[in-house]
C-alpha cells in the first residue's frame, strides 16, 4: 500500500501555504505551552504542607528559599504570602491577590493564538475552496462546451486540498486549545487553594505559635 502523496499539497494553490504556516505556528505554540504548564504543575498539597512544617519550626527564610527554588504559580503566590506573614489580614490578602493577578495571565499567555488558529484555519480553507471553484469555472468557460477534465482538474484539486488541509489544522488546534485551557484551570484551582490555605495558616497557627512560644 502506497503512502500519502505529499506532492498533492503543491496543487492546493496559494492558500494552502497559509494553512501550512498556521499549522507550524500552532504546533510550536502547543509544545511551548504544554512544557511551560508541565513545569508549573506541582503537588500543591505536599508543597504547602512542607512549607507549613518549616514555618512550624520558625524558619521563615528557609520557607522562602523553598518557594524560590520551586517553579510555578503556586510557589510564587505562597512566597508572596510569606513575605507579608506578619502583616494584618487586609495587607496579606492584598499581597496574595496581587501575586495571583501576575501569575494567572502568564498561564493563559498565547492560548488566544491557538484559539484563533482553530477558528481561522477553516475560514482560510473556505477561501481556498472558493478560489479553486473560481479557477474551475474560469477554465470551464474558456473551454466552452468541450472543456476537458484535465483543464478543470487544477481548480478542483485546489478546492478539495484547501478544504481538507484547513480541517486537518483547525480540528487539532481546537482540541489543543481545550486541553491547554483545562490544564490552566487546574493550575488556577491549585493557586486559589494554596493561597487560601497558607493565609489561613499564617493568620491562625503561625501567629498563635509566635505569641505563645514553647518554653
Amino acid at each position: 500500500m502506497s503512502g500519502f502523496d505529499f506532492t498533492l499539497f503543491t496543487r492546493g494553490g496559494p492558500m494552502i501555504y497559509v494553512v501550512l504556516l498556521m499549522a507550524v505556528i500552532g504546533v510550536v505554540l502547543f509544545v511551548e505551552r504544554t512544557l511551560y504548564l508541565h513545569r508549573g504543575q506541582i503537588r500543591s498539597t505536599a508543597f504547602v504542607d512542607g512549607v507549613k512544617n518549616i514555618l512550624g519550626k520558625r524558619r521563615l527564610i528557609e520557607a522562602l528559599t523553598v518557594c524560590e527554588e520551586t517553579p510555578g504559580p503556586v510557589a510564587a503566590v505562597v512566597k508572596a504570602a510569606l513575605l507579608h506573614a506578619n502583616d494584618d489580614e487586609a495587607s496579606l490578602r492584598y499581597a496574595v491577590q496581587e501575586a495571583a493577578l501576575v501569575e494567572i495571565p502568564v498561564l493563559e499567555r498565547r492560548l488566544g493564538f491557538i484559539a484563533a488558529i482553530a477558528q481561522i484555519a477553516p475560514l482560510v480553507g473556505i477561501l481556498g475552496t472558493l478560489l479553486g471553484m473560481i479557477t474551475t469555472f474560469s477554465q470551464f468557460m474558456q473551454g466552452g462546451q468541450y472543456a476537458t477534465a484535465n483543464a478543470l482538474a487544477d481548480g478542483l484539486w485546489q478546492a478539495l486540498i484547501c478544504a481538507v488541509g484547513s480541517l486537518m489544522v483547525g480540528i487539532p488546534a481546537q482540541l489543543a486549545y481545550h486541553f491547554l485551557t483545562g490544564r490552566v484551570r487546574a493550575l488556577v484551582r491549585d493557586v486559589e487553594w494554596a493561597a487560601n490555605e497558607i493565609m489561613r495558616y499564617l493568620q491562625t497557627d503561625y501567629r498563635t505559635a509566635a505569641t505563645n512560644p514553647v518554653a
